[in-house]
């Protein structure tokens, strides 16, 4: 195998996963990015330890999906993820939440 045919290999496996989020994404209420994964799931709880003077976080997630090439099964029941680094955790808007103001300019 190539050079070249391991690169478009790679860059078709990053493609199939974007076109898999964003046909997921909405089933989803939450992003979470850790310094070493990025998640969509639907129940997420953050809780913040100390342990001999260091702080970590404790993430727990229920019904998740992984961003990760190399998994085979990206849904995933339960996820707990317990890091030093930071935790990025945002609400997701809901499409019939976003509206356009009627005077948006639009034209129409």
């Amino acid at each position: 195998m190539s050079a070249d045919d391991l690169e478009n290999y790679e860059t078709d496996m990053e493609l199939q996963l974007y076109r898999e989020y964003r046909d997921v994404v909405n089933l989803f209420s939450y992003v979470v990015e850790t310094e070493r994964r990025f998640y969509l799931a639907n129940d997420v709880d953050l809780q913040v330890r100390s342990a001999d003077g260091e702080v970590y976080f404790d993430v727990t997630l229920k019904d998740a999906w992984v961003w990760d090439v190399y998994r085979s099964a990206r849904f995933v029941k339960n996820v707990r993820i317990i890091t030093f680094k930071d935790v990025n955790v945002e609400e997701l808007a809901k499409s019939d939440e976003l509206t356009l103001p009627k005077d948006a300019g639009l034209g129409t």
